[in-house]
């Protein structure tokens, strides 16, 4: 597993404390107070809300503070629907230009979220999706598919985590596996098809959730 950047450890706290409601939605805070929270310096944590904000993970308005980004069920119906359309390519590029390393990730990355998801472990799935999707990205070999996927996987891990219960995780988590484990095997129709099957199951949730916001 490869070493996070501080800005990269920024990022993944300040998103962890964003999924886990750890930060009030509508209170504005300031880069101190969130360095102070993380036992980081201001300058990674700036970077890293750089990219928030890019992935509408964070809303930063200037000489005020920092807020946490709404997120609807309408919002990621949206999100999914361009999702849909490059994730296809994105792991149908991963399985023709996937290293013997990235491969042998995937297949531990897939047994680590169902056994994480099983013990209802919220902070190690977290975590699991986190390095599933910077792998399958990664092994495309192509930077776009980063650039274009990151706000998308950043609002839908998001959207996940403040819906869930331990039925959908697990469910969530077997998809995932079948994802990777095509990959892995360089099975490009497959891994199209588990692609399709996973945003079938995470439109149904999110479509499923429309009442509670009624």
């Amino acid at each position: 597993m490869r070493i996070r950047s501080l800005a990269e450890q920024a990022r993944a706290g300040l998103e962890k404390m964003i999924v886990f409601n750890e930060l009030e939605a509508q209170r504005l805070y300031t880069e101190k107070q969130l360095a102070m929270r993380l036992g980081l310096g201001r300058t990674p944590v700036r970077e890293a809300l750089q990219r928030l904000s890019h992935d509408r993970m964070v809303e930063v308005h200037a000489r005020r503070g920092i807020q946490v980004a709404p997120l609807t069920v309408k919002d990621q119906l949206r999100v999914l629907e361009v999702r849909r359309a490059i994730e296809g390519a994105c792991v149908q590029h991963a399985a023709m230009r996937a290293t013997e390393e990235q491969k042998i990730q995937m297949l531990v990355l897939g047994k680590g979220i169902m056994e994480a998801a099983m013990l209802d472990d919220d902070a190690e799935v977290l975590n699991c999706l986190r390095e599933i999707h910077d792998c399958l990205v990664t092994a495309t070999q192509n930077l776009f598919f980063a650039q274009a996927m990151s706000p998308l996987l950043s609002r839908s891990r998001r959207f996940w985590f403040m819906n869930k219960g331990a039925a959908d995780s697990r469910r969530g988590a077997l998809l995932y596996h079948r994802v990777l484990c095509s990959v892995s095997r360089g099975d490009c129709e497959m891994a199209k098809k588990a692609s399709r099957d996973l945003m079938d199951y995470l439109k149904f949730f999110a479509e499923s959730r429309q009442d509670s916001e009624r």
